[in-house]
């Protein structure tokens, strides 16, 4: 068959199954055989006029590329690219093109994008509400009008009287679990509850919550427990989960249930996803301020496929998904095609980006690409192939004298355990360098102490300030000794100690790899400056040690310094659909009086330390507390199961599947089923899932 009978069989096999009359089918059927004849004049191709064309974006995976729809009586025939979207066509077309002019320009879209007309026109497509006529599980329905769903999800009552065994169930409705409203109560009940997680021992806790009590007496009926104030108000007991949720839906949803509602349970699916990536992101980003580490941001870095000159794809394949191969894949061809771009693709399968123009495809075994990332370390360290300029400085003031973006810890000092473990870092009083200083804090609300880092520099100890922008200060890089008895090394002599662990030939036979093959793409990517980079969402990070795994691998970059430089690593930037970026007209997050303050610990106990809490009574916890990550997903049923540490009462599942996403997924089921354990469940999304 040629290739144009088969794209004409095609388009005629998808058009018969989404239209609805046979006319429509013999109009288009009508189309396809003038246009092989050569006989359709631009006129007759209506799907060019810009009255039947509308610009969306789709919904298909996690890119969200725009779209171009086209119709035919109100009915969707065809999609492509949204050509005003940078990543439809390079370059877009600018905002200020007349539609009209728009309307024979046509974008990429990549075959998923276009079975979006599948979805759209799905029989199985949910398209009313439905309400529950059975047994949670049996499968069976009923329609209602979405006015009477929203009535009866707010007001409550006994909703399911028609179902056998719960005729005389009443369920809350979110009316109800709405307790504490008044959002100066919520600010100050918030501020005293962040008091007694603050308090060291279990007697000041005791004191504080009797404390509590006696300053909220008359409030008791707004919270889930009075004796334990940090589980918070019975606001907390609505919990609102998604799977895929991207931004715009992102905010609202948040508005809502925390900004409105006052909850604390607003989660995603973020550890089946990204989350061993996007939390290494925030642990390198983590900023020392006020006496601890804090505000490190929740997202990742990924190469800049548009300037740099050479990428190591680990666990990525461009060309057939990694966030969109429609924005991906004429970058990266363009880049090789022109001469500026190599890259390397690490994977046990020969992919479409492996076997297309990579300049090696490197097929590790499966789970060992911590040992790939240390070789390639071990090897750059040895033959101190690394920005050493970049890496000693060791603060604001360092960075900005060599016009750096950034700086890192590499110079900084680090204790060692007696058992040769790396703990935290030295500071400058234990060394008997420097004293404590009483700093104020950032939001202007009493006093820290600030005991400042230490760095060797030319065998001498020196105390510094990270974020000091007057006095620059640059530290040794290979640094092992003892200071006042205490064993300590250079952040990067951990990092090399870790690299030496093995030898090459240990690390390659590891991986299954060849030296050889590691010793080129080290050479190579430290022979690019800065305009080198690695890629590893998210064949890296997906396992149970994705962390490390990540951070392994971002050392790379981290050794040549190419993070935030052009052609080196960079992280993503997108319109603030909250309006919160200068220039933007609506900021929606000073549009708000009513915002309330949501507080105390959330169903998934996420940012929280169980030693802080009035729960805690030793070890183990009942459940495990998440202190650094967040949007656990395998958390969120079996915590509602456990009703721990507290039951809830309205689960909303938004394009979420954990029974199906979770790994042993299947122990959720008993929990959903079980009205006791969760009595209202609302879910939204196009197909009836769990």
């Amino acid at each position: 068959m040629r290739r144009r009978e088969l794209l004409a069989g095609g388009a005629l096999l998808g058009t018969g199954a989404l239209l609805a009359s046979q006319t429509k089918l013999g109009e288009v059927l009508g189309l396809i055989q003038r246009a092989e004849a050569r006989e359709l004049l631009p006129g007759d191709y209506d799907l060019a006029n810009p009255e039947n064309i509308l610009y969306s974006v789709c919904q298909q995976c996690n890119t969200q590329c725009g779209i171009k729809v086209k119709l035919r009586d109100g009915v969707v025939v065809k999609l492509e690219g949204n050509p005003f979207n940078p990543w439809n066509i390079d370059p877009h077309l600018p905002y200020r093109t007349s539609p009209f002019a728009t309307a024979a320009v046509d974008g990429r879209l990549c075959p998923k994008g276009q079975a979006s007309i599948q979805m759209a026109y799905d029989p199985y497509r949910i398209v009313r509400v439905l309400k529950r006529a059975g047994k949670r599980g049996e499968n069976k329905w009923m329609t209602i009008p979405f006015d009477q769903a929203v009535a009866e999800i707010v007001e409550g009552g006994y909703l399911f009287r028609h179902v056998p065994g719960e005729e005389n169930r009443k369920v809350e409705g979110l009316k109800e679990i709405w307790a504490l409203r008044d959002a100066k109560l919520a600010a100050a009940m918030a501020a005293d509850v962040a008091a007694i997680q603050a308090r060291k021992t279990p007697a000041e806790k005791r004191q504080a919550v009797e404390e509590f009590k006696a300053k909220y007496k008359d409030h008791f009926n707004v919270l889930i427990d009075p004796d334990h104030p940090d589980l918070g108000p019975k606001n907390n007991q609505l919990f609102f989960l998604w799977g895929r949720l991207k931004g715009g839906r992102s905010e609202l949803i948040r508005r809502f249930t925390v900004d409105a509602f006052g909850s604390r349970n607003a989660h995603g699916h973020t550890t089946v996803c990204q989350g061993s990536l996007y939390f290494t992101g925030k642990a390198m980003s983590e900023q020392y301020q006020d006496g601890k580490w804090t505000g490190g941001k929740k997202f990742f870095w990924q190469a800049d496929q548009e300037s740099a000159e050479f990428i190591i794809f680990v666990g990525v394949n461009p060309f057939e998904a990694s966030q969109g191969p429609t924005n991906r894949t004429q970058r990266i061809t363009q880049g090789v095609s022109e001469g500026r771009l190599k890259y390397v693709v690490i994977d046990p399968i020969l992919n479409r980006t492996a076997g297309t123009m990579a300049w090696k495809w490197l097929p590790n075994i499966p789970g060992t690409e911590a040992a790939v990332a240390l070789a390639l370390v071990r090897w750059i360290i040895d033959n101190r192939r690394y920005d050493e300029r970049y890496l000693r400085n060791a603060n604001k003031a360092a960075a900005a004298a060599d016009s750096e973006p950034t700086w890192c810890n590499a110079a900084w000092l680090v204790k060692h355990e007696k058992d040769g473990t790396p703990g935290k870092f030295l500071r400058a009083s234990e060394a008997g360098i420097a004293a404590k200083e009483t700093r104020p804090r950032s939001d202007g609300r009493g006093t820290y102490e600030f005991d400042p880092f230490v760095v060797s520099v030319d065998g001498r100890l020196v105390p510094f300030d990270p974020y000091d922008a007057r006095t620059p200060v640059e530290g040794d890089l290979l640094v092992s000794t003892d200071v006042a008895g205490i064993k300590v090394k250079s952040a990067f002599k951990v990092l090399a100690d870790q690299a030496r662990a093995r030898t090459m030939s240990q690390w390659a036979r590891l991986a299954g790899l060849h030296i050889k093959d590691l010793v080129e793409v080290a050479r190579e990517f430290t022979s690019h400056g800065k305009k080198a980079a690695v890629d590893i969402h998210r064949g890296v990070s997906q396992h149970t040690n994705g962390l490390y795994n990540c951070t392994a691998w971002y050392a790379l970059p981290l050794l040549i310094g190419s993070f935030d430089w052009k052609g080196g690593m960079v992280s993503g930037a997108a319109y603030d659909a909250t309006g919160g970026k200068a220039g933007q007209p609506f900021p929606l997050g000073k549009l708000h009086p009513g915002k309330r303050t949501a507080f105390g610990i959330s169903i998934i106990r996420d940012g929280d330390k169980y030693e802080d809490s009035t729960l805690f009574h030793g070890y183990p916890a009942k459940r495990q507390w998440y202190p650094l990550a967040s949007d656990i997903y395998q958390e969120a049923v079996p915590s509602a199961g456990d009703a721990y540490p507290y039951p809830i009462k309205a689960l909303f599942i938004y394009m979420g599947t954990p029974v199906y996403a979770n790994p042993a997924g299947h122990t959720n089921i008993a929990i959903l089923a079980d009205p006791a354990k969760i009595p209202l469940v609302i879910a939204s999304d196009i197909i009836i899932g769990e």
